[in-house]
């Protein structure tokens, strides 16, 4: 006869369901919509828009690896451009599976762009790294603003 205990432990591990998290920034800036997408498809820009827990940067064109300080190690990499969007992924074992994609649209004298964080997590990592996953996001934004805007 099994251990009560294990059963509801195997019960538990198999009701953990995940979750997708979408987490949104936009913004608007006063620059050509060509000049946004020129920036944002080298990742070797992208440095310039992390916020300083990000350590041990190194990347290419298509692809960046990093150190979260104190928490995970991500590999990123172009996984498609065109002028209005690029999507980029997380590969090499992310602590959960990870898109990032701008979109960009142009409107006038303004570029219109939306920046989406989407992970698949289960409900409890979802509720410890929303609010981190946000703070990421609309911190890239706000620097693109800035260094876009000079």
């Amino acid at each position: 006869m099994a251990c009560r205990s294990c059963q509801l432990g195997k019960i538990a591990y198999f009701n953990l369901k995940f979750v997708m998290t979408v987490i949104e920034s936009n913004i608007a800036l006063n620059a050509p919509a060509a000049s946004v997408y020129g920036f944002l498809t080298d990742l070797n820009n992208h440095r310039q828009l992390m916020p300083e827990n990000i350590v041990d940067w190194s990347s290419t064109q298509d692809e960046a690896r990093f150190n979260i300080q104190n928490m995970a190690k991500l590999v990123l990499q172009v996984a498609s451009r065109n002028p209005n969007e690029i999507i980029i992924q997380a590969v090499e074992a992310p602590p959960f599976p990870l898109q990032l994609k701008w979109g960009i649209k142009e409107a006038g004298v303004q570029t219109h762009v939306l920046y989406t964080i989407s992970a698949d997590m289960n409900m409890m990592m979802k509720m410890m790294a929303k609010g981190p996953l946000q703070k990421l996001a609309d911190h890239e934004t706000e620097r693109l603003q800035q260094l876009l805007a000079k």
